[in-house]
């Protein structure tokens, strides 16, 4: 709590602190970056900043606080909103937590579980409630709206990341394309419905579906209510 919302206290005796927790975490975040989450150590990091180990923890307790302060910058706080109703909001909202999950695959590892959150996190948050303030929609049934959409949100950013290796320009359709090459008797449906995304143009789509599909469900809702 003290690392991610308190001012951690300068030491009085001493030569003037080198380094700030965000620099700190900022070297996490490009280690993390190019080799994944668990080459994140405290030495690691040091190493990177041309320091001892021992200099972080005048700033950083240890590991479990480096993360959390890395997974709240590289999140960073959202942009601001310019949409004319609360559905335009969502899905601008939706469409940018993506773009910063997929830019930092590791934070969709260091976000799982119980966890204290941070301000920019949090602000995330603050402005995917408020677009729902005016809708209808009570406390429970708004928080609800927003876990659906984050999850939705983090899944497309899991998948779409592992696909990452399989091809750059069109990793899902590649990826099963190389696996039904050959068994296309086996599995008719699949195919089929492959091709027809094919023919179409409107692979990879998954993400924008997705939030469409959840917010006409919550439309649907607040419209009963009237």
């Amino acid at each position: 709590m003290d690392v991610l919302w308190g001012e951690r206290p300068t030491p009085r005796r001493g030569p003037r602190p080198a380094f700030d927790t965000e620099r700190i975490a900022r070297a996490g975040i490009e280690i993390a970056d190019r080799e994944g989450l668990s080459a994140v150590t405290m030495q690691r990091v040091a190493e990177s900043l041309g320091v001892t180990k021992m200099a972080l923890y005048r700033y950083v307790p240890g590991k479990a606080e480096l993360v959390a302060l890395m997974v709240d910058i590289g999140l960073g706080r959202p942009p601001a909103v310019d949409a004319t109703s609360w559905r335009a909001a969502l899905t601008a909202w939706a469409r940018e937590l993506f773009l910063r999950f997929y830019a930092h695959p590791w934070s969709l590892e260091a976000t799982r579980g119980a966890r204290l959150i941070g301000p920019n996190e949090l602000t995330w948050m603050e402005i995917a409630v408020a677009a729902l303030a005016d809708s209808g929609l009570d406390g429970a049934e708004t928080l609800d709206t927003v876990v659906v959409l984050t999850g939705h949100v983090r899944s497309l950013g899991e998948q779409t990341r592992a696909y990452d290796t399989v091809s750059a320009e069109d990793p899902l359709t590649s990826g099963f394309q190389a696996i039904l090459t050959g068994r296309e008797d086996r599995f008719p449906a699949v195919t089929a419905a492959f091709a027809s995304a094919a023919a179409s143009g409107k692979t990879n789509q998954a993400l924008d579906f997705g939030v469409d599909r959840i917010l006409d469900g919550v439309e649907t809702l607040i419209a009963s209510r009237r």
